[in-house]
């Protein structure tokens, strides 16, 4: 067994009183690499920033190479030999490569920058991972896999013992991530102690040697390589999955003429391959674990990220999306699955939150009145059951649930064929969900067509006619929703082709 490098034991962090760490911890060892797991909250960003310095701990403890150790600061984690490499580059795109590598250690000479030097080093750091670029060029001029590849040179060039990896791949397609892959394993063969923070199960299976596995801000447990797939994702949901199928109503799902249909729908670092199609009345549901790529095709259908390629067709008829402006005039909406940051608009009104779309879809020029406006919040208060004071209270000051209730508001007022949503119901309490999705439901059967994404999967198959499974950022399967299980339907998720 290779000597620990860095271990961290019952790290605990808390944010405005809410706890984001309760009992968390990792070890790392020389010449491995530590693929680091969890679900959304699970706790790894703020693991990794206090590894980093970014922020402090509350409670528990970090050694290095056995001492006690606590960065306060980026540059006391750099100078003590960890580096990170964060998903989206940070790097400085209007400067050269050399620059960049050698950011804060260009060799000077009495008379300034050595920049012959400089290329020299900068050439040398990059040949250490196979790399043969002209440093001089711009930084923001290369593909982003290289500049990826370039902010790993530069990591490893500050003698970094300790390499940390946060969602590399994200921007990558397969040939660059293979890249990426063989770069890792390079690495670990140097010796270099590597933390993987991936939500590809293929890529982290590809390079692990161990696993950590947070939940809720807590240390599941450290497993090898060997551990099934399936066990993975049960350790990091927390439960064991039910071989029972979820009871559904007996009507049958619509037989009708699609309302919306893709093929080969995709976007190149998103999602590709996406082939489907859902009728009036009908409700087609989005599975997938983390990163699959639920959230990046919903954004294609509705317009907010545009396809680069496929094709996607209404009533049978070819459709181009420029935008969620073209998306609404077709009869869309979307319920999107950041309602603070993606939903709301905090210091404004519920009805002004509610009127939002209708008055887009309108124009300047065909403004409601105050009185309709006041008329159209009050009637989806009332038929929704959002508890506010009044119409004119800031929607920030609502609970989560009645948010999203005036979201969902928002969009009915448009009338619309197609709703899409986006976890609905996250973060927010159990009577408020089965309310929530009554109301959908309800709309569902009277003729509007219904694209759903949950990360619970009883949610999906009590709600669905049928599946849409996305693993990897590809569609991998469609299936009947009435007689599946949870297992099954994790089977298909998780278990690589």
């Amino acid at each position: 067994m290779s000597p620990t490098v860095l271990q961290a034991h019952a790290v605990a962090k808390s944010f405005n009183g809410l706890p984001a760490l309760v009992d968390a911890g990792l070890t790392l060892r020389a010449g491995e690499v530590h693929v680091l797991m969890g679900q959304n909250g699970a706790g790894k960003s703020t693991l990794i920033k206090i590894l980093t310095g970014v922020q402090g701990l509350d409670a528990g403890d970090i050694q290095l190479d056995g001492r006690p150790f606590a960065a306060r600061t980026p540059l006391q984690a750099q100078q003590a030999g960890i580096a990170v490499v964060h998903q989206e580059v940070q790097l400085c795109p209007n400067l050269s490569v050399a620059e960049n590598l050698l950011a804060g250690r260009l060799p000077r000479r009495w008379w300034g920058i050595a920049w012959k030097q400089a290329r020299v080093d900068a050439e040398a750091a990059l040949a250490r991972l196979g790399l043969q670029l002209d440093v001089r060029q711009t930084l923001g001029d290369l593909p982003v896999a290289l500049q990826q590849m370039v902010a790993i040179a530069r990591a490893l060039h500050q003698q970094a013992r300790v390499l940390i990896l946060d969602e590399p791949t994200s921007s990558l397609d397969e040939a660059e991530t293979a890249r990426l892959l063989a770069l890792l394993r390079q690495l670990r063969g140097e010796g270099v102690a590597i933390l993987l923070v991936t939500h590809f199960l293929d890529q982290a299976y590809a390079v692990a040697d161990r696993f950590t596995v947070l939940r809720n801000g807590e240390l599941v447990g450290e497993y090898s390589a060997e551990l099934p797939r399936m066990k993975l994702v049960q350790l990091m949901i927390g439960r064991e999955l039910s071989a029972t199928t979820v009871a559904r109503d007996d009507a049958a799902p619509p037989a009708g003429a699609a309302l919306l249909q893709t093929q080969g729908l995709g976007r190149r670092h998103a999602v590709e391959g996406v082939s489907l199609s859902v009728a009036p009345g009908e409700v087609l549901g989005l599975a997938g674990l983390l990163g699959a790529g639920r959230t990046e095709t919903a954004r294609l259908l509705f317009g907010a990220d545009r396809a680069d390629m496929g094709e996607l067709r209404i009533d049978g008829r070819p459709l181009t999306l420029a935008g969620p402006r073209d998306a609404i005039r077709a009869g869309f909406a979307f319920c999107p699955e950041e309602r603070k940051v993606d939903g709301i608009v905090a210091a404004l009104s519920v009805r002004e939150n509610i009127v939002l779309a209708l008055q887009a879809r309108r124009g300047v020029f065909r403004m409601l009145s105050p009185t309709a406006q006041r008329e159209l919040a009050q009637r989806f208060i009332t038929q929704l059951g959002i508890k506010t004071a009044d119409a004119e209270t800031p929607i920030g000051l609502l609970s989560g649930g009645n948010q999203q209730k005036a979201i969902l508001a928002r969009w009915l007022a448009t009338e619309p064929r197609l709703l899409i949503l986006d976890e609905p119901t996250r973060g927010i309490d159990i009577a408020a969900k089965q309310d929530l999705m009554d109301q959908v439901l309800t709309l569902c059967r009277q003729g509007m067509a219904l694209v759903f994404i949950s990360s619970e999967l009883p949610e999906v198959l009590r709600a669905c006619d049928r599946v849409i499974v996305l693993r990897e950022r590809r569609q991998v399967a469609e299936l009947p929703a009435r007689g599946l299980s949870e297992s099954q339907l994790l089977h298909a998720m998780a278990e690589a082709a």
